[in-house]
């Protein structure tokens, strides 16, 4: 049975997907029985997926179970590559980060989730650890709430309906009225910032990054601890540079977009 209904979806590739996003932080070796309950399979389905994955070279069988090999990596940096995303901010987040003297990142929205997609760190005190590919959810995060206040009534009911992938469990969980007035706000001043909403002693400040049709296609945020940085500095102080920032990426961004496709070799 074809989850969507569209006779052109590939039900096989799906469920192959499926037990890849079953290795969650924490899992990094699971039971062909715990794969298949995860992933809502039978379990001779299931083995058959994960013969065929570790065949490609994405799983590798163990005593006890399966776990992923750094394969998997190359469907990442192949999305993140293939944006240029991390070229064209890496520049501006340094810089940013020199300014500052925080860690500051770039990330997009997945359904109800934010995913990191670009990050320069500082050495601070953390009470979550970020990489690149790291999921939070959306609305308790600065940038997540700029990503959601960019989209359409339809699309922000669909996003919200969509079940977090991140295994947070955040502190703030806000009814529907109050998401809505937090969005409204965030639209009103382009830009928007946290303190403590995902965890104890995260506090940031996001702005969109928006390609050269003026369409926001990611955020990126300054990130604080709030033992070491008070809202007003967020806001005061480090706010002023990351608009400076976002708009030298969101330029760039646009250049890059508007390049000629025989540069890359894109052409017949």
């Amino acid at each position: 049975m074809r989850r969507d209904g569209n006779p052109e979806f590939i039900e096989a590739l799906a469920r192959g997907l499926d037990v890849l996003r079953c290795f969650r932080p924490g899992c990094d070796s699971m039971t062909l029985s715990e794969i298949a309950a995860a992933a809502g399979l039978a379990r001779p389905t299931a083995r058959r997926i994960l013969i065929t994955l570790e065949q490609l070279g994405y799983v590798r069988s163990q005593e006890r179970g399966f776990s992923l090999t750094p394969r998997v990596l190359d469907l990442g940096t192949a999305y993140v590559g293939s944006m240029n995303l991390w070229e064209l901010a890496r520049p501006h987040l340094r810089d940013l980060v020199g300014q500052t003297d925080e860690s500051c990142s770039i990330a997009q929205l997945d359904g109800s989730d934010i995913v990191y997609v670009a990050r320069v760190a500082v050495p601070k005190l953390v009470t979550l650890a970020v990489t690149i590919g790291t999921r939070f959810p959306a609305l308790q995060t600065s940038l997540g709430k700029v990503l959601l206040a960019t989209l359409s009534p339809d699309e922000l009911d669909k996003s919200l309906a969509e079940p977090s992938r991140s295994g947070v469990t955040p502190r703030w969980t806000p009814d529907r009225d109050e998401i809505d007035a937090a969005l409204r706000e965030v639209r009103a001043k382009g830009w928007a910032v946290t303190d403590q909403d995902l965890a104890p002693g995260i506090r940031s400040v996001a702005a969109p990054v928006r390609d050269g049709n003026g369409r926001t296609v990611a955020a990126v945020n300054v990130n604080a601890h709030a033992a070491e940085t008070s809202v007003e500095t967020l806001v005061d102080h480090h706010l002023p540079l990351l608009l400076r920032a976002a708009s030298a990426i969101s330029a760039d961004w646009a250049t890059w977009q508007a390049r000629p496709l025989e540069i890359l070799g894109t052409t017949p």
